[in-house]
């Protein structure tokens, strides 16, 4: 849930699905519609499909190892290490945006790209006790070494970091949220999240007023977020 999403909008939606889906097991015998509906709101649907798919692939016990986990639908490099981390104690090494930066610009003077970052974090990282490792350097660059306005005065890190305050990694521009497929797809989601019998691809159109409806309507079905009958859209049954 807290992949490109706040952590204040995370936190009720964590508590609710929890409430909803206590274990794997209630998680796997839930339809999928249901899970994309207490999933609303969050954003990036396919994360709900994904988790959805997992519970019923291991609707007893997740996998306990990184390339087990790093197996399972939807979940990456990234994720598998940090959960293996985190959650097993594994020493493995990983790197999110704040641990790039952090790392890079006390050693390199500029924020770290991801294969800069994985090679000091396995170099430096505790063996020992890598998830307060990890902690520690995700909530300095959440507090102190902030991305555009960095509390340098107060880093821990200071009297050995390269960092002169100059950013001079490029910095990778996302295409505005209005113009992009994601912001249309959500709203397909919504419609269905609020209409439990389905609604017809015009109606759709309608709604929402953009000439993409009708072709992500059918990326949808093909990821298994909608599905299609009679030209009715629904969320998916099973």
């Amino acid at each position: 849930m807290l992949q490109q999403t706040q952590v204040s909008r995370v936190v009720p939606a964590y508590e609710r699905f929890l409430h909803r889906f206590p274990t794997l097991r209630a998680l796997s015998r839930a339809p999928l519609a249901e899970v994309l509906r207490e999933w609303s709101g969050l954003g990036y649907n396919r994360r709900a499909r994904d988790l959805h798919r997992i519970a019923r692939l291991c609707n007893f016990r997740l996998p306990r190892t990184v390339a087990g986990l790093d197996a399972l639908p939807g979940v990456g490099a990234y994720t598998a290490s940090a959960v293996a981390c985190f959650a097993l104690g594994e020493p493995t090494a990983f790197a999110d945006t704040n641990i790039r930066r952090v790392l890079g610009r006390a050693l390199l003077g500029r924020t770290a790209t991801d294969r800069e970052a994985l090679a000091l974090d396995a170099e430096l990282g505790s063996r020992r006790e890598g998830a307060r490792w990890h902690h520690a350097l995700m909530d300095i660059g959440a507090t102190i070494c902030l991305a555009k306005h960095p509390r340098c005065e107060v880093c821990p890190v200071r009297a050995v970091c390269a960092y002169d305050g100059v950013e001079r990694s490029p910095r990778r521009r996302q295409s505005p949220f209005l113009a992009s497929d994601r912001r249309v797809r959500g709203a397909i989601l919504r419609h269905l999240v609020a209409s439990p019998s389905g609604v017809t691809v015009n109606a759709l159109r309608r709604s929402i007023s953009d000439p993409r409806v009708g072709r992500l309507v059918g990326v949808l079905a093909d990821e298994g977020l909608v599905e299609v009958s009679s030209r009715t859209v629904r969320l998916p049954t099973g």
